[in-house]
């Protein structure tokens, strides 16, 4: 495989769950070394949605290709002294802990850079270390909640939540895309520095123009579930075996698909139905010509006549659908990643983007626990015997 983009690179992963873990995981695709170091009895996201026999479950399957395992209790003094030895070989570390928690195993930036100035430290958090939130804990869904984003998925009443974290993941993404940057900087200047991100921060920046518009022209918009309230037609409808998902944005888009509901003058012609937003505005007789028309059709033949019509649409897939997908399949979106103790290997997300000279992504299994703490505490200068020392101690 090609050396990837960020070879030599060293990276502590004191992460949890998937803001901090995932974010260390993107670095390592694109070919850092990555060491995660969790307690001896495995971090909690090492068991969420359990799938070994051993316990090892989805969420660790997804964040964990490519790394090493070291196990630590780093709140010892003997752990302490290898967290710091550890810090000293470091490019970067990345740890979504609470302040205190930094403080106490020595993560903190001030601590980190007394070892190592050069040194990056990614943290995240739910809310920063300032104002009324800033010693609060949060996850993914909190973010959606606090953000408007619930508000506006559901209907009034009813507030939904995205089944897909993607709080969590655009933080550890915004993470990586700033340690990059850190990278770039300390080429230039020698300097370390600290790159922080934010659960809120993230889920308000997603969804940002909803709250630009309401910023600005106060609409007070409420939820209308799939149904979205700046263009038409754009909903999930039913066919007669499934539902597709069709979104029409744009002049040219809507000609398309007033062409092919068989009446183009009139929807064309129509006052109402010369933008976008008043296209929205007046979707009642939009949305109930694109029903009747999918409730004929099946969801393939749907696609097929859309697709040829050159509107945008895409069916709503089970979870076994989109594993089945050909167009998954044809670009490698999800690499077969075995672990011991599964029933069959794992389908895993590869790097989602594509370097043409440096490709990166998936090279190894995720580690079982503590499976190169020998060999990292040897790189470190401990002995067979020190090393059985520390075990013996509860300190790895």
């Amino acid at each position: 495989m090609t050396e990837g983009v960020l070879s030599g690179i060293r990276v502590l992963d004191y992460g949890r769950y998937v803001a901090g873990p995932y974010c260390a995981t993107l670095l390592g695709y694109l070919g850092a070394e990555v060491i995660r170091v969790e307690r001896r009895d495995g971090g909690e996201d090492r068991f969420i949605a359990p799938l070994a026999t051993t316990g090892e479950g989805a969420v660790f399957l997804q964040t964990a290709c490519n790394k090493k395992s070291l196990t630590l209790d780093p709140t010892t003094d003997q752990g302490r002294e290898i967290t710091a030895k550890l810090i000293a070989t470091a490019d970067v570390i990345v740890a979504n802990l609470p302040a205190a928690s930094l403080r106490a195993m020595g993560l903190d930036y001030d601590s980190v850079r007394a070892i190592r100035p050069d040194c990056i430290l990614a943290t995240q958090s739910a809310f920063g270390d300032q104002g009324p939130y800033a010693n609060r804990g949060g996850f993914d869904g909190v973010g959606q909640a606090m953000s408007g984003a619930m508000y506006m998925t559901g209907v009034p009443g009813a507030p939904a939540k995205s089944a897909a974290p993607y709080v969590d993941f655009s933080t550890a993404v915004l993470s990586a895309f700033g340690v990059l940057a850190a990278l770039l900087e300390r080429g230039r200047s020698g300097r370390g520095q600290r790159v922080d991100a934010t659960l809120l921060g993230t889920a308000l920046a997603v969804f940002n123009s909803h709250l630009v518009e309401q910023s600005v022209a106060r609409p007070n918009r409420v939820g209308t579930g799939n149904r979205v309230q700046t263009s038409a037609p754009s909903d999930v409808f039913a066919t007669r075996d499934g539902h597709v998902l069709l979104h029409c944005v744009g002049n040219g888009l809507f000609r398309r698909w007033a062409r092919l509901m068989g009446d183009e003058a009139r929807w064309l012609a129509d006052p109402p139905y010369g933008s976008d937003q008043s296209r929205a505005d007046h979707a009642d007789d939009i949305l109930a010509r694109t029903r009747e028309w999918c409730a004929e059709r099946t969801t393939d033949a749907a696609i097929r006549e859309l697709e040829a019509a050159g509107v945008p649409a895409g069916p709503v897939q089970t979870l076994q659908q989109a594993l089945d997908d050909p167009q998954v399949t044809a670009m490698g979106f999800l690499r077969p990643v075995d672990f011991p103790g599964l029933p069959q290997p794992a389908m895993v997300a590869d790097l989602p983007v594509r370097l043409s000279g440096t490709p990166g992504g998936i090279r190894e299994r995720p580690p079982r626990l503590g499976e190169h703490t020998d060999a990292i505490l040897g790189e470190l200068g401990y002995d067979a015997g020190a090393i059985h020392a520390l075990r013996a101690a509860g300190v790895v």
